[in-house]
């Protein structure tokens, strides 16, 4: 189960732009809770929060635990609105979720063992073509990085979802064919062999003898 990280809320009884404004005023954010078949519940956050979530890239995996009057609500941020000219955050919508609920999350890839794959070592590049996968699993249960072995790997081989081994309840959203994640390209220019060095590296034979003038 995924740990929820605590976030702290404040109620917020009024809306509009004039509240917004003075809200991120005193470094806080509008926010709403909705979802679960459940009223929608404004509050506020910090702004040094969800500026750490985002830079943490936990927006779309990680659990929260926000206690609001009392009540302690567990969710799961869907939506972060960013400032169009400065790109800092000014609004959040979280998503409730329980011990039931499935959601379908955007998952990071981290490639390993770089400098074992026999593919690299020749020279071969690591073309990413997913950085993140969409997956279908327990909100409770979403994974943080989705790790890929290099170790094995060749130049023209391509690493497909059917090679990934997923949690448990983790399932890609895409079901209907065998997506490519990455592939290891050949380089653009092939490494010589050593016989080529050595070929490159030897002066072409000249004639010893000089003519005799007459």
């Amino acid at each position: 189960m995924s740990e929820a990280a605590p976030m702290a809320a404040q109620p917020r009884s009024k809306t509009g732009k004039g509240t917004a404004r003075a809200l991120r005023r005193e470094d806080r954010l509008p926010a709403v809770i909705y979802g679960d078949k459940k009223d929608p519940v404004s509050i506020s956050v910090a702004f040094r929060d969800v500026q750490k979530m985002i830079e943490q890239g936990n927006v779309n995996n990680q659990i929260y635990a926000i206690e609001v009057s009392g009540t302690k609500q567990i969710v799961l941020a869907r939506d972060v609105q960013l400032d169009p000219v400065t790109d800092w955050p000014v609004h959040v919508d979280f998503l409730r979720v329980g011990e039931s609920s499935r959601v379908t999350v955007q998952v990071p890839v981290h490639f390993l063992n770089h400098e074992k794959s026999p593919g690299l070592k020749r020279g071969g590049v690591l073309n990413v073509v997913r950085h993140e996968l969409d997956l279908y699993c327990p909100a409770m249960s979403i994974p943080h990085q989705i790790d890929i072995d290099l170790s094995k790997y060749e130049i023209g081989d391509s690493i497909h979802i059917s090679a990934v081994n997923l949690p448990d309840r983790v399932e890609p959203t895409i079901t209907d064919r065998d997506f490519t994640i990455a592939t290891i390209a050949a380089p653009s220019v092939m490494p010589e062999s050593d016989e080529d060095e050595e070929a490159a590296g030897e002066e072409p034979e000249t004639d010893s003898e000089e003519e005799d003038e007459d």
